[in-house]
C-alpha cells in the first residue's frame, strides 16, 4: 500500500508537497482501513484521496508527478542516455529552478507488512542522490545511500545488499540503482522495482478508451468476472439489463449492451449507438476490477471529464466499500466537481482527510493540503463551503467577472479599428 508520496521542484510543484494516505494520530476514521505493519504496530490508512482546486491550480500535476517517478523508476536504466540528458519537467516560472533538484519520495507497505521509503533527486544530467530506507522492526535500516557530491558516492551501511560491487560498477551516474538491479531480477530489490510496475497504475477517462472497452469487454468473456461487470453497468442507472458479448478470432470482441424497453423485453444497442458517457463508464470498469482484485494504487486524472457525477460516485463507493475492496486498493483522482463533497441526502462520501486542495500562490507554484487541515464543522456543508471560497482552492473570478472582462475587450477592439 501507498503511504506517501513527496514531490519537488516537478511543473508547478516547485516546494516540497506531500499526499498521505495515513490518518494523522489523534484522528478518528470511518474509512481508514487498518494496515498491520511487521513490527506489530498499525497504521490507519485510507483506501482513496480525491485532489480539487480550480483549473490550473496544479491538481492534475499531483498525478503526473506520481506517474514521472514510476516513468523514472522503469525507464532509467534502459531509455535514458548519457547524450540525452535527464527527462525532467522543472517548475518553468522560476529561471533558478533549472538548476536545482527535482525530488520525488514515496513510503510504501509491501505484502510482508515492511515499510518501506524510497526515493531520489535528478539534476539535468545525473542522478544526485538516492536513498532506501526499510523499517522491519519499527526501526530504520539504510540499504542504499547515493549521493553524487561524493568521491564515494554509493554507501551500503551495514552490507545488507547483495551484489553491491557489480551494482555501483554497472550503474551510469544519469541511471538509477533501482533500475539497474531490476534489470538483473536482483533478489532484495526488484520487488521495490515491481512495486512501481505492478500496483501503480494510472489512467484518464478521455485517453485510450477503445484499449479500455476492450479491456471490460474481454472480462465479460470470463465467467469469473462477467456478472460483477454486468452488475457495474445496472448499478450505474444507465437502464442496462446486460450484455451480449461475441469472440470474434482476431478482432476485438463485438458488444451490445441489453437496454429496458417498455415492452419488457430487453433491447440490444449496436455499440456505435452507446452515449459517450455509457461508453466511458464502461471502459474504465475494466480496470476498476482489474485494481480491486490485485489490490493497486490506481490514479485517474479528471475523474469527471467525462463520466456523469452519479458514475463518479460509484468508483468512489467502490473503493470505500470494504466488502467489495478486500485487497486493499487504493485511489488517487482529480476532480473539480463538489458534487463529490456530499451525498444527495446531504452526507460525506470523503471524510476531510481523504480530499486535497490545490492552490496557486502570487508566484505560480501549488500549494497541496488535506481539508482537515482546514478543520470544517462535523454539520458544515462541504459542498456549499468549498464553492463559496471557504477552503480556498477555487477560482478567484467574482459573479459577472468573465463577462465583464469580454465586453471590456471587445469595446476596446472596437475603438481600436
Amino acid at each position: 500500500m501507498l503511504l506517501r508520496f513527496r514531490v519537488a521542484n516537478v511543473r508547478s510543484l516547485r516546494d516540497e508537497q506531500e499526499l498521505s494516505f495515513v490518518v494523522p494520530p489523534g484522528q478518528e476514521s470511518d474509512a481508514a482501513r487498518e494496515l498491520r505493519l511487521s513490527d506489530g504496530k498499525s497504521l490507519q490508512v485510507y483506501p482513496l484521496l480525491g485532489v480539487f482546486g480550480a483549473n490550473a491550480s496544479g491538481k492534475s500535476n499531483v498525478v503526473i508527478a506520481l506517474k514521472k517517478m514510476r516513468e523514472a523508476v522503469l525507464d532509467s536504466y534502459a531509455q535514458w542516455t548519457s547524450y540525452q540528458g535527464i527527462p525532467r519537467e522543472e517548475f518553468a516560472l522560476d529561471p533558478k529552478s533549472v538548476s536545482e533538484s527535482t525530488f520525488y519520495e514515496v513510503d510504501v507497505v509491501l505484502d510482508d507488512g515492511v515499510r518501506w521509503t524510497y526515493g531520489f533527486e535528478l539534476g539535468s544530467s545525473r542522478v544526485e542522490s538516492e536513498w532506501l530506507h526499510a523499517y522491519p522492526k519499527g526501526r530504520r535500516q539504510v540499504w542504499l545511500d547515493r549521493d553524487a557530491t561524493r568521491d564515494n558516492v554509493f554507501e551500503f551501511p551495514g552490507d545488507r545488499l547483495q551484489d553491491r560491487a557489480l551494482l555501483v560498477r554497472t550503474t551510469r551516474p544519469n541511471a538509477l540503482l533501482l533500475s539497474r538491479a531490476a534489470a538483473d531480477n536482483h533478489p532484495q530489490l526488484t520487488k521495490i522495482h515491481d512495486w512501481f510496475t505492478q500496483n501503480l497504475w494510472d489512467i484518464s477517462p478521455e485517453t485510450e478508451r477503445s484499449q479500455r472497452e476492450q479491456f471490460t469487454a474481454d472480462q465479460l468473456l470470463d465467467a469469473n468476472t462477467r456478472g460483477r461487470v454486468e452488475e457495474l453497468l445496472r448499478v450505474a442507472d444507465l437502464g442496462i439489463q446486460g450484455a451480449e458479448v461475441e469472440r470474434r478470432p482476431g478482432m476485438s470482441p463485438r458488444v451490445r449492451l441489453l437496454h429496458e424497453s417498455n415492452s419488457g423485453e430487453p433491447v440490444a444497442f449496436d455499440w456505435q449507438r452507446e452515449s459517450f458517457g455509457t461508453r466511458s463508464w464502461f471502459a474504465l470498469i475494466g480496470p476498476l476490477l482489474l485494481a480491486l482484485d490485485r489490490g493497486a494504487v490506481l490514479l485517474i486524472d479528471e475523474l469527471d471529464a467525462s463520466l456523469h457525477p452519479r458514475f463518479a460516485a460509484e468508483v468512489v463507493r467502490l473503493f470505500q466499500a470494504p466488502w467489495v475492496n478486500t485487497k486493499g486498493a487504493q485511489l488517487v483522482f482529480t476532480s473539480h466537481d463538489p458534487s463529490l463533497l456530499k451525498t444527495p441526502r446531504g452526507g460525506r462520501p470523503l471524510e476531510p482527510g481523504q480530499i486535497w486542495l490545490t492552490e496557486k500562490d502570487g508566484s505560480g507554484a501549488t500549494e497541496l493540503y488535506p481539508l482537515s487541515d482546514v478543520d470544517p464543522g462535523p454539520e458544515e456543508d462541504l459542498s456549499d463551503s468549498y464553492l463559496a471560497g471557504a477552503f480556498g482552492a477555487v477560482p478567484r473570478v467574482t459573479q459577472g467577472q468573465i463577462g465583464r472582462r469580454v465586453l471590456t475587450a471587445l469595446a476596446g477592439e472596437a475603438e481600436r479599428s
